[in-house]
């Protein structure tokens, strides 16, 4: 117990109360570092064939660099699965009984089903959840507009994990027959929720920031800005400030440009080299790739492959 200051003083960043939390939840410091490190990766993934596509800068705090000052689509939706990656690995290290200091979760039971009965372990998204609320809203306590954005966008991010679990069944019986099934509540693969939190960015509500005097001082808060659209619910991400267009590098707003970048000569969507190039053209050099072919299964069991050169076109933008 000594060496956890030690190991929480390390971590670069943390405000006291991230640090707080740190010492009194040490086990799942890694489960939380795991979490944000797979939002990132989804992240990067879903935003793969955009103009930003969520790149991380090394030695840098601010490991998106500046894109995330401004509060934009793209911070929100990174705010968003950042949170949802934490409580999704916190939520998993509790089922697979990596932490200690919690496990399943007996509290949503609920009658069991025709032919099933309860079963397994069922994942206590509820905890995940809460390490990811108390950790990474921990710094978002101002009395201002971005906390504002980002405390909601946080928590769509952790909704989403609530919205997609689903029930797991497994047959029990002879011969694999199913005369016993038992079902779990279980999350579902991350990639789910980093296309559900992709439309989610698709459809973000774009907001105004008005102040208001109360009895601490100034708060600022956030209203939808058009009227004639839903207004947003505590699943959608919200935003209050327009992106930058990420054609050309700019230090100022953390955009690497789209130069050398490779683009899909055959889409007209904004991975296609007309978008994603932003009309300046694209080079063409084709590339040779050693791949296995005329793959053949021999009986029993295994697969044998020669191995064959293929020439590809690789399209870059200019």
């Amino acid at each position: 117990m000594g060496t956890q200051p030690i190991l929480c003083g390390s971590i670069p960043g943390l405000v006291p109360k991230q640090l707080r939390f740190c010492r009194n939840y040490v086990e799942i410091m890694p489960s939380v570092a795991e979490g944000v490190k797979i939002g990132i990766q989804e992240c990067q993934h879903q935003f793969r064939g955009r103009r930003w596509n969520c790149t991380t800068v090394n030695d840098n705090l601010a490991i998106f660099g500046p894109v995330l000052d401004k509060a934009t689509r793209e911070s929100a939706f990174v705010h968003a699965i950042a949170s949802a990656g934490v409580a999704f690995a916190v939520t998993r290290a509790c089922a697979d009984g990596s932490a200690t200091i919690c496990g399943c979760d007996t509290r949503h039971k609920g009658p069991p089903g025709e032919g099933w009965k309860w079963g397994g372990c069922s994942e206590d998204v509820e905890f995940g959840g809460m390490v990811s609320r108390e950790f990474a809203d921990a710094r978002e306590n101002r009395p201002d507009a971005r906390s504002a954005m980002n405390r909601h966008n946080n928590e769509a991010g952790r909704l989403s994990l609530n919205d997609n679990m689903f029930l797991k069944c497994k047959c029990h019986g002879l011969s694999g027959s199913c005369e016993v099934k038992t079902c779990w509540w279980s999350q579902p693969d991350f990639r789910i929720i980093g296309d559900y939190m992709k439309d989610k960015y698709d459809s973000a509500s774009e907001m105004l920031v008005e102040k208001h005097k109360e009895s601490r001082g100034w708060v600022e808060t956030l209203r939808p800005k058009y009227n004639y659209f839903k207004p947003p619910t505590e699943r959608d991400l919200v935003y209050y400030e327009s992106s930058p267009n990420f054609c050309d590098p700019n230090p100022e707003t953390g955009s690497f440009g789209t130069r050398d970048r490779i683009c899909n000569l055959t889409s007209h969507g904004i991975d296609g080299c007309d978008l994603l190039c932003c009309g300046r053209g694209h080079n063409t050099r084709t590339e040779k790739r050693r791949e296995k072919c005329h793959c053949i299964f021999h009986w029993c069991c295994y697969v044998s492959c020669q191995e064959c050169m293929r020439v590809y076109d690789v399209h870059t933008c200019k």
